[in-house]
C-alpha cells in the first residue's frame, strides 16, 4: 500500500546550516570594514575592501540558498536527483556497504556555486544510515567514494527495491550533514542532509534500472528524473 507522505507547506530562503556561518561571518566583515572608514582617508583601499568582503559574503550566502522544491512528475519506481550539479559518472559497480552486490552508480558532482541542500531520492523507508571519516581527496577522483569523508543511506523504496545513497566530501567540503535516521519516512520532497562546499552524491541503482540521464547532463536535487527502477518480484506495478 502506498503511504501518503508528509509535505512541507513553507519555502526555505536560506538553509539553517548557513544561520551559524553567516551570522558570524557578517559581524567579523563589519568589525574589519567599519575601522577603515573611520580610520582611514577616503580613497581605494576601503573602497576595495569593502567590495572585496560584499562579494565574499554574497558568495557564502549564495552557497546557502535553498529553495523549496515540490517533484511534480510520476513518483512510482521513480528515483530523482537529490542534488544540483553535474552528471559525472553512470557505471556499473560492486556496492559493498548497503546493497552488497552489483549495482548502477550515478554520480552527481556540486561546485561551490551549487546548491547544496540533499533531497531524498526517493519514496520509502531508510533502513540503514552510517557516517564514515576518510580523507578529504577531491571529489571527482572515483576513489573519493571509498576513501574521503562519507555518509551512507541506505532506503527501501515503495516498490521493495534497495537503493544506497553515499554523500561523499571533496577538497572543499569539510562537513557533511545527514538527517536521515534508520525507520524514517523517505521522501522526495524532503531534505536527506547538506554538504558543505564542492563535494558529491553518489546513487546506487539495481541493475535493471532504466537510467534516464547521461554524463555531463546537468541536475536540480528534488526535481530531475534519474532512474526508474522496476519493482520487486511479486510487488504489483502501479
Amino acid at each position: 500500500m502506498q503511504l501518503v507522505k508528509r509535505r512541507r507547506l513553507h519555502t526555505i530562503k536560506i538553509h539553517r546550516e548557513g544561520t551559524g556561518v553567516l551570522i558570524p561571518l557578517l559581524c567579523v566583515l563589519i568589525a574589519l570594514n567599519v575601522p577603515l572608514w573611520l580610520f582611514m582617508a577616503p580613497g581605494p583601499v576601503p573602497i576595495i575592501l569593502s567590495a572585496l568582503s560584499a562579494v565574499g559574503y554574497l558568495f557564502v550566502f549564495n552557497f546557502f540558498r535553498c529553495p523549496h522544491r515540490d517533484y511534480t512528475g510520476p513518483r512510482d519506481n521513480m528515483v530523482v536527483s537529490s542534488v544540483d550539479g553535474k552528471v559525472v559518472a553512470v557505471e556499473k559497480v560492486f556496492e559493498g556497504e548497503y546493497l552488497r552486490h552489483e549495482a548502477i552508480m550515478v554520480s552527481v558532482f556540486m561546485s561551490p556555486l551549487n546548491v547544496h541542500a540533499n533531497w531524498f531520492p526517493v519514496d520509502g523507508e531508510v533502513e540503514y544510515v552510517r557516517h564514515h571519516s576518510g580523507r578529504f581527496l577531491s571529489a571527482w577522483l572515483p576513489k573519493a567514494s571509498t576513501e574521503n569523508e562519507r555518509s551512507t543511506v541506505g532506503i527501501r523504496m515503495d516498490n521493495g527495491r534497495h537503493i544506497t545513497v553515499r554523500q561523499i566530501a571533496g577538497a572543499m567540503a569539510r562537513r557533511i550533514v545527514t538527517y536521515a535516521h534508520v525507520h524514517d519516512d523517505a521522501c522526495i520532497d524532503d531534505h536527506l542532509g547538506f554538504i558543505k562546499f564542492g563535494s558529491r552524491v553518489d546513487i546506487y541503482l539495481p541493475v535493471d534500472s532504466k537510467i534516464l540521464l547521461k554524463i555531463n547532463d546537468y541536475t536540480a536535487g528534488g526535481v530531475t528524473p534519474l532512474a526508474v527502477v522496476p519493482p520487486a518480484s511479486g510487488q504489483k506495478e502501479s
